[in-house]
């Protein structure tokens, strides 16, 4: 059992360009289609989509049947003109143990702007240029670079 499911998709995301993947495939939560979703939209990784398996059924004692639904995220990874991962470096900043909360003034600037964070706001996840234009602060979830 993970105990922290992003650092986890992150960790997976990681080692697949590492060793040249096309796509990932990652169990399906909305905060991981989120954060995907991010890094999709500012070009650090490909297309993401649910990809669902089978039904897979169950038989509980008496009759009962209980139907579950693996879902899981694909998600397609980028890579530069001479084979190089997109993704440079990919840090999980709020864990689970230590939560990291940030105010609008200190929003972080990864690499001189070469960098991304992804900002866990009231307003959904979103960049930490977005939030800065926003005007609103929140939970760091991680730094790409």
């Amino acid at each position: 059992m993970h105990t922290d499911p992003i650092a986890d998709f992150l960790t997976r995301v990681r080692n697949a360009q590492a060793v040249g993947k096309h796509e990932v495939l990652v169990p399906y939560s909305k905060l991981k289609h989120a954060v995907a979703d991010v890094l999709s939209g500012h070009g650090w990784v490909g297309k993401v989509e649910i990809a669902s398996k089978h039904k897979v059924s169950k038989r509980m004692p008496k009759g009962v049947r209980l139907s579950a639904r693996h879902d899981q995220l694909r998600v397609v990874l980028q890579y530069e003109d001479a084979g190089h991962p997109k993704i440079r470096s990919i840090k999980r900043i709020s864990k689970p143990g230590r939560r990291v909360y940030v105010g609008k003034e200190d929003l972080p600037i990864v690499l001189s702007g070469f960098g991304m964070a992804v900002i866990s706001t009231s307003g959904g996840l979103m960049s930490g240029d977005e939030a800065r234009k926003k005007g609103i602060g929140g939970e760091i979830v991680c730094e790409i670079s």
